[in-house]
């Protein structure tokens, strides 16, 4: 995957870059993993706005991804590279031998013609390939990490992350998350070899304010440019820092408040993030 600069004929284009696609193989989905989204711009069920500065964007159908892993002991190749609107990560449509197709996350190496599995026993530690996390050997790089078994995979599913299996434990494996927080989890989740592809991603410089409105996101408002009715920051004359420490428009602090809850869980977590 590489990165493309554009002809300078527009003050938008100069500081622009995008993607040269090189590593996609084809540019239609495959139909019956496709579904329709309706658009809430942050809106809820009685239209009160929940989420702000969301709306607009171009039309996007949802492609079905396989999370969860769970066509075992069932060899496929991989038919297509694909373009997934909806995330960062390249996709991978994955042909079965018994003729059924699932999409995956494309992990980075991972081409055309190319055999994974998905497997409860042992398997080569080749990327694509799921595997129970008690298989998988100490320092291997991994992603589509489940937390609770048979949930399906929910940490590194974005491009370019990554986990690393650092040590087992008994009944749990110790894992190091993209942000550098150390967890325990369960040794019989699952997680995929490899780490996501498309890593340039973060490389991509936007251009210009009209290329994330395509994306459905809307202007981001700061809070002291506000009147005080409409945000604690809001107000004074000139600019004005706002005199009290960074809050949310309904008085919550913003910086180095935790707003962790879920103690249950606050026990599998050894090293907080950095």
């Amino acid at each position: 995957m590489g990165i493309k600069t554009y002809k300078p004929t527009t003050p938008g284009q100069r500081g622009k870059t995008g993607y040269t696609f090189d590593e996609l193989t084809t540019d239609k989905p495959y139909k019956k993993l496709v579904e329709t989204i309706k658009k809430s711009g942050g809106r809820n069920n009685i239209g009160h706005i929940t989420i702000r500065f969301r709306g607009g964007g171009h039309k996007r159908k949802y492609r079905i991804i396989d999370f969860k892993r769970d066509k075992f002991e069932v060899p496929g190749i991989v038919e297509t590279i694909e373009y997934d609107p909806n995330r960062t990560a390249r996709i991978a449509l994955i042909k079965y031998s018994d003729g059924e197709r699932r999409y995956i996350l494309a992990p980075l190496g991972l081409g055309v013609g190319d055999s994974i599995i998905s497997t409860q026993k042992e398997a080569d530690i080749l990327p694509g390939n799921a595997l129970l996390l008690k298989h998988i050997p100490v320092g291997t790089t991994i992603h589509n990490i489940e937390f609770s078994i048979g949930r399906g995979g929910q940490i590194a599913r974005t491009a370019g992350a990554a986990a690393t299996l650092m040590a087992k434990e008994g009944r749990y494996g110790l894992i190091k998350m993209p942000s550098g927080e150390l967890r325990k989890v369960i040794l019989e989740c699952r997680a995929t070899i490899g780490q996501i592809g498309n890593v340039e991603h973060n490389n991509i410089s936007v251009g210009k304010a009209g290329r994330t409105r395509w994306q459905g996101k809307r202007p981001h408002v700061r809070g002291t440019v506000m009147n005080p009715i409409d945000h604690p920051h809001g107000g004074g004359e000139g600019k004005t820092k706002g005199g009290r420490i960074p809050v949310t428009p309904w008085g919550k602090p913003t910086k180095g408040y935790k707003t962790r809850k879920n103690k249950r869980t606050k026990n599998f977590i050894v090293k907080r993030r950095t």
